[in-house]
């Protein structure tokens, strides 16, 4: 004979197993469900290359503090998904964010970024994703996507991506005279450098206009 197990137990060791059923279930709900913490990134965000972690010919951050995580990921021989927080940067004027997962599945949740530096400051020029451009005019979300497997979006030799106009020479002398570091860390070579890349952007400024 089927019981009906409702009818033999009174209101109140219902209403008591209910509670406990609430408290037992209630971690899980938050476990899965809980969004994640939505990381604050703003001009403040940005500092000085040089302050930055080098690797190679770029440098790293992170914003939550994880660096370590942010190198391993940069340092990894077979690529690596880059953790919640990190900036990568080969140059003053360009950065990519690592957003909280799901920001922005598309781009891996990278956020792409177009800064104006100067010695007091940083501003931020553009944000987003498809809609940002770099000083070449090339949008920066498509020049990174052949990079999305196995190297999270990051474009380096071997990568995938189409080559930038621009050579080691020139970031390294952007680097070295980013202005929010203070005096420009210059060495030999560098002014010649930076005069072609100017040419070499107002080349493609020009050619934008037809």
């Amino acid at each position: 004979m089927r019981m009906d197990f409702e009818s033999q137990v009174s209101p109140s060791v219902m209403a008591s197993l209910a509670v406990i059923g609430v408290i037992a279930f209630a971690p899980c709900v938050l476990a899965e469900g809980m969004p994640a913490q939505t990381l604050k990134v703003d001009a403040g965000s940005f500092r000085c290359i040089r302050q930055m972690t080098p690797v190679r010919h770029f440098y790293v951050d992170n914003l939550t503090g994880q660096i370590d995580a942010t190198l391993a990921a940069a340092n990894a021989k077979s690529g690596a998904i880059y953790p919640p927080g990190s900036v990568v940067q080969l140059v003053p004027t360009e950065a990519m964010v690592k957003r909280e997962k799901g920001f922005n599945p598309a781009t891996g949740d990278w956020e792409f970024f177009d800064l104006d530096v100067s010695e007091s400051a940083t501003r931020i020029r553009a944000r987003g994703f498809a809609e940002v451009n770099n000083r070449f005019a090339k949008n920066c979300f498509a020049c990174h996507v052949p990079a999305r497997d196995p190297w999270d979006f990051i474009c380096e030799s071997g990568h995938g991506c189409e080559p930038i106009p621009i050579d080691h020479t020139m970031t390294g002398a952007l680097q070295r005279s980013d202005p929010r570091c203070g005096p420009a860390a210059a060495q030999a070579g560098d002014q010649w450098a930076l005069w072609k890349l100017r040419a070499i952007v107002v080349v493609a400024w020009v050619r934008g206009l037809f």
